[in-house]
């Protein structure tokens, strides 16, 4: 089974254009990975808040995904726009439109 993620990144107004330019550039850095699936960024009519949804091959690949160097210099350079995280939640992705195989 597919494993997701869904979660919401807390940040100031002000900053909140800033941090979906980094999460988009973890998306263009995950292209290369065969293991994600998919990396969508979305905001909200909350001016604080962004979410990203993630569909990976399986919870080993997604962890493994944070340990390359371009990855972890990319968190370092994002965490500090980051006020708070809410909304997280694992999902065990069954299959639907959009993901092969189902």
């Amino acid at each position: 089974m597919t494993y997701g993620l869904h979660g919401m990144f807390s940040t100031h107004h002000d900053s909140r254009d800033e941090l979906v330019a980094h999460l988009l550039e973890a998306a263009a850095l995950l292209e290369k990975n065969p293991d994600c699936i998919q990396y969508l960024v979305s905001t909200s009519e909350d001016p604080g808040a962004v979410w990203v949804s993630e569909l990976w091959t399986d919870q080993v690949a997604h962890q493994a995904s944070l340990e390359p160097e371009d990855i972890r210099a990319l968190i370092q350079r994002a965490r500090p726009l980051i006020t708070g995280m809410s909304h997280r939640t694992e999902l065990t992705v069954h299959g639907g439109k959009g993901l092969a195989g189902t």
